[in-house]
């Protein structure tokens, strides 16, 4: 039992970890915004299904909907649109690093649009800090900007904004309903905003399935999206918000791993660096909280960050 929490911790950082390199195999062949509709079509009814087997109310009342609806168009339409469009150009380490920014970037605009939150001097450093690794990671070459990778670093670093702005958002609006049910909803609300932005992005709405694709599709579905979230609404509730977002510094390795072993993707020494930068950053915007997860142990993950 000692043991139970790092092994199930490691694993969600694993399942999740090797989502980037099933996606970069998807999106070769399948277009990306229809991609990611189509897996959330799927993954919302699972959430939904854990939700109503483990005995959660299901049902937002009305004033819990503002939550529901901005979390279903910035934290999983929008995001995912800009990431699975930028996994087209960059390798999965390199998408992972980029969104490992999210609690960073998340912690800025928490100073910027909620009154009663602030980063001081240090915060502010840790916050260039990950500005500053995300363009070391994308690493820029002054005779050639307008490569396919730096579209795809600024994709997903949109992308990571876009989904550190919905949860702000949906911290404004956060109410008593149970996550598991308030992300099922947010994927319901979503899937047909990421089916439209498909259609009106020009997107070929046939598929022709490869191997390859199927497996990423299933791999992303039921392990990712059905085991991933059960495993991880399971150590949220026994670690805390703060701990469990740690899972974010180990995607990289994993995906890098994943994606050198199967897609043969290199490493480069950018990524690495900038990996290190990201972390440090997020090690300083996050220390008062860090601090106290160490000094009282994991439930102090759930008290409030600033």
């Amino acid at each position: 039992m000692r043991y139970r929490m790092p092994v199930l911790f490691l694993l969600v950082a694993a399942i999740w970890g090797s989502t980037f390199p099933a996606v970069r195999v998807a999106v070769d062949v399948v277009p990306p915004v229809l991609f990611a509709a189509l897996r959330f079509d799927a993954v919302a009814i699972l959430v939904l299904g854990y939700a109503a087997v483990r005995g959660h109310r299901i049902r937002p009342r009305r004033g819990e909907w503002a939550g529901v609806l901005a979390g279903g168009v910035f934290l999983i339409a929008l995001h995912h649109a800009l990431l699975f469009a930028g996994q087209q150009y960059v390798t999965s380490a390199v998408a992972a690093v980029v969104v490992a920014t999210v609690p960073i970037l998340t912690a800025g605009l928490s100073r910027a649009l909620l009154p009663s939150t602030g980063l001081g001097v240090v915060g502010t450093v840790g916050l260039g800090l990950g500005f500053l690794g995300t363009a070391i990671v994308s690493d820029p070459d002054p005779a050639a900007l307008y490569t396919a990778e730096s579209l795809g670093v600024l994709l997903v670093f949109a992308a990571a904004i876009a989904f550190a702005l919905g949860s702000v958002v949906t911290q404004r609006t956060r109410t008593g309903l149970p996550i598991a049910s308030l992300q099922g909803w947010m994927m319901l609300v979503g899937a047909p905003v990421l089916h439209g932005a498909s259609v009106s992005l020009g997107e070929p709405q046939s598929i022709d399935w490869t191997p390859a694709a199927a497996v990423a599709f299933v791999y992303l579905v039921p392990v990712a999206g059905g085991l991933g979230y059960l495993l991880y609404f399971d150590l949220l509730d026994r670690l805390g918000s703060i701990e469990i977002n740690l899972v974010t510094y180990l995607l990289p390795v994993f995906a890098a791993i994943v994606g050198w072993l199967v897609l043969r993707e290199p490493l480069a020494p950018s990524t690495v660096v900038g990996f290190v930068v990201v972390a440090v950053g997020f090690a300083l915007v996050k220390r008062r909280a860090l601090a106290r997860l160490v000094s009282r142990g994991p439930r102090a993950g759930h008290e409030v960050d600033r």
